[in-house]
């Protein structure tokens, strides 16, 4: 049995993996002195910051969400961090820069930039067909009108990890929209995200996860919903990508290169795809929204996130502080270097945040209308040109302008993430705040 919002928005498995975002336009309070310094610190930062503070308290002070962190940051500086709130509503512990959220989709960006970082060593081409790493996906078949069967023809195109990169791949996502194909990936356990531990009516999985190298064969047995290059189709193009770089890398699994190509240089010592029990006390709840009344799906003293994935999901499976997201934004910021250590080449980063959606696709009505996608994220055009960044299906939202030199971030855990109004609010915040600031210059 399926629940339901009071407004219609249904608390489903579709809902729950879907991420929308709309992109525009010091020291961290951990740094700072206590006491009543550290208090009037904290009130100079929120002065700046009103709209984004007055979000967070609206939320948190309605008790919609247990606790947010907006982590806001310029060029080479630290970030500042506004918090609200607590890690759980039974939870004492104040959420801040160091607690972990689960960054869902927005994982999608990191694992784009590191597919940038072996084109730039020339062990992946943008257009390169994947097959050359993963046969299986030689011959593929489209289905002919995915929302009535599986019947199918042959593709007419191979798919190429610029394909992937761009959500242009054709390719499916379990639970995420519906039609045949996607219920056939959720029926096979080709379904790379995790929710919870315990069984939840109309949104867990029937079958576990696949372990990768199935996955990909059983994967390309389910027809495409649309012609690779053909059009954009939000889907699991990320999560295959993460292990064709696992292949076309050499690295013994895909969470050891990002271990050792990105974590580790950037300095991000909070991420994980399977958080250790000792980190119990620094994760946050996770809460699905009923009726307006949050309730808890994966809570911090029993989460699915304890146990080892099926394999590191490139385009979901990401648990990580709003500090270590922060670095990554960072490292975006400063054309691949990570303080005086280089991380990517500046072309690299430069090639991932520009549009590489083949030419000729109707964006209409998808996530990125109006913009264009790089790396595993959307990329901002005309007014919001220098905007590279996505969502996650739990309310996160992060994002760096590359023009101006701003990283932001919103961090909380509810679901689905189109109950309530954080993702959009946020970036309109943090835009009327800038031009308040430059206004009042």
């Amino acid at each position: 049995m399926n629940l339901h919002h009071h407004d219609a928005i249904a608390l489903s498995r579709r809902n729950l993996l879907r991420s929308t975002v709309l992109l525009g336009a010091g020291a961290a309070l951990g740094g700072l002195p206590w006491g009543s310094d550290r208090a009037h610190a904290a009130a100079a930062l929120e002065a700046e910051w009103p709209r984004v503070t007055a979000m967070l308290d609206k939320f948190v002070g309605e008790r919609k969400v247990a606790g947010m962190v907006a982590a806001l940051g310029w060029g080479k500086a630290a970030p500042n961090y506004i918090v609200r709130g607590s890690e759980a509503f039974d939870d004492p512990d104040a959420v801040g820069a160091n607690s972990l959220f689960r960054a869902y989709s927005q994982t999608k960006p990191v694992t784009g930039m590191a597919a940038m970082m072996l084109i730039d060593e020339g062990k992946l081409k943008l257009d390169q067909p994947i097959a050359d790493f993963v046969p299986e996906f030689a011959n593929m078949k489209v289905a002919i009108d995915p929302k009535v069967s599986l019947d199918a023809r042959p593709a007419k195109t191979q798919i190429t990890v610029r394909h992937l990169l761009t959500h242009t791949a054709g390719l499916g996502y379990a639970g995420v929209g519906k039609n045949k194909v996607n219920d056939e990936l959720l029926r096979l356990g080709v379904t790379p995200a995790v929710l919870s531990r315990t069984p939840i009516p109309g949104i867990s999985p029937p079958v576990k996860t696949l372990p990768p190298n199935e996955f990909l064969k059983v994967a390309a047995t389910v027809p495409l919903v649309a012609e690779p290059g053909t059009a954009w189709r939000y889907s699991m193009s990320l999560d295959v990508l993460g292990l064709v770089i696992e292949r076309a890398s050499g690295a013994k699994s895909f969470a050891q290169f990002m271990q050792e190509r990105m974590f580790d240089p950037i300095g991000m010592t909070s991420s994980y795809f399977q958080v250790p029990q000792s980190e119990q006390h620094r994760l946050t709840s996770n809460y699905g929204l009923l009726a307006g009344l949050p309730l808890p799906i994966d809570p911090a003293g029993n989460s699915a996130y304890f146990d080892p994935p099926a394999f590191a999901f490139g385009g979901a499976g990401l648990v990580c502080t709003p500090a270590d997201y922060d670095k990554f934004l960072m490292m975006i910021a400063n054309g691949g270097m990570a303080g005086n250590k280089r991380v990517m080449s500046a072309a690299a980063v430069a090639l991932g945040c520009t549009d590489l959606i083949p030419p000729g696709i109707d964006l209409t009505g998808t996530f990125v209308e109006g913009a264009g996608h790089g790396a595993g994220g959307r990329v901002g055009k005309g007014a919001d040109a220098g905007t590279f960044g996505w969502a996650g299906a739990a309310g996160t939202v992060g994002f760096v302008n590359n023009r101006i030199g701003l990283r932001a971030g919103v961090y909380v855990q509810y679901m689905p993430s189109e109950a309530l109004s954080i993702q959009k609010d946020f970036p309109g915040a943090v835009l009327g705040d800038l031009a308040s600031r430059r206004g009042a210059m």
